[in-house]
């Protein structure tokens, strides 16, 4: 017995601090917030009296809620593929023969170190509203005096304040900061495949069609795979740049349920924007746990 201590103590007492502050910063939480949100606590006033799921099932009903769920499915679309296109289209680039690699990659990656915060207060006065044809025109900033001044201003629009799809113009911004992180995933998964590969498919008469469709692509899937799952859960929990480039968190054109969960929060509404809260854990965890199932299974093999 001495003996398995002296084995196993040093390293439980080691991992000890940390399983205790995950444990309790963590998984205690989570399951605080699941029982707040089974409460009917709606108030600034302590309640204790549980109500099941009926706040789960008000939410889901609540047009608000459901507009807050479409908002972040476009958000997530849109983020997703604007990163996965110019990731790819960049680490493409970089991978051909080209001087110069090691600038372009600092260039790209950089947006990545600025936070949502500071980025957002730089994009809400580019996507600024205000159009030139428009009463105060002359006041117009950012891209839609960028537009009128180079004789688009037809393209000129009213960005994130248009009631359907405003909440597609938070995610450019959110893809020029995170383009850059796609594209070192996809350079990395572009090293990664060997020479004589690529050699051996021209060597039997692939076209470079053939070669990105028959070789480079599905040897690039696990890292397509990695990328989606990362962009995806970040785009489920986006808040603080949609709070930087729209100051009233409760905008309706963008509201997406972490920006309502705040409105909830500072509202008192303390069961509604727990139940928002567990609502988005699952929602990443659609989106974590089969890759991580994906990840093991590929381990084991």
């Amino acid at each position: 017995m001495l003996k398995r201590a002296k084995t196993w103590g040093p390293g439980v007492l080691l991992l000890a601090p940390t399983i205790i502050l995950v444990g309790v910063f963590v998984y205690w939480l989570i399951i605080e917030n699941f029982r707040v949100s089974l409460t009917n606590q709606h108030t600034a006033k302590p309640s204790n009296k549980y109500v099941g799921f009926e706040n789960y099932t008000n939410l889901l009903a609540d047009p608000n809620f459901q507009h807050s769920l479409w908002n972040l499915l476009i958000l997530t679309i849109v983020f997703l593929g604007g990163t996965l296109i110019f990731g790819f289209l960049w680490a493409w680039i970089l991978e051909q023969p080209a001087k110069g690699e090691g600038f372009f990659r600092s260039v790209y990656l950089f947006p990545m170190s600025v936070s949502f915060i500071a980025s957002g207060v730089v994009w809400r006065w580019l996507l600024s509203s205000l159009q030139t044809s428009q009463p105060g025109g002359e006041r117009t900033t950012g891209l839609n005096r960028l537009l009128d001044s180079v004789g688009l201003g037809a393209l000129q629009n009213d960005w994130w304040s248009n009631p359907t799809w405003g909440i597609a113009a938070i995610a450019v911004p959110a893809i020029w900061q995170l383009s850059g992180y796609v594209m070192a995933l996809f350079l990395a998964g572009f090293r990664g495949i060997p020479d004589e590969l690529r050699e051996a498919a021209r060597i039997d008469g692939c076209t470079e069609w053939k070669l990105y469709r028959h070789v480079i692509f599905p040897q690039l899937s696990p890292v397509m795979l990695s990328a989606v799952i990362i962009i995806g859960h970040m785009s489920l929990k986006l808040f603080d740049l949609i709070r930087a480039i729209v100051p009233d968190a409760n905008t309706y054109d963008v509201q997406v349920p972490a920006t309502m969960m705040w409105v909830k929060y500072i509202g008192s509404d303390y069961a509604d924007a727990a139940a928002i809260g567990t609502i988005l854990l699952v929602l990443v965890a659609l989106v974590v746990i089969p890759y991580l199932w994906y990840t093991s299974r590929a381990e084991k093999r």
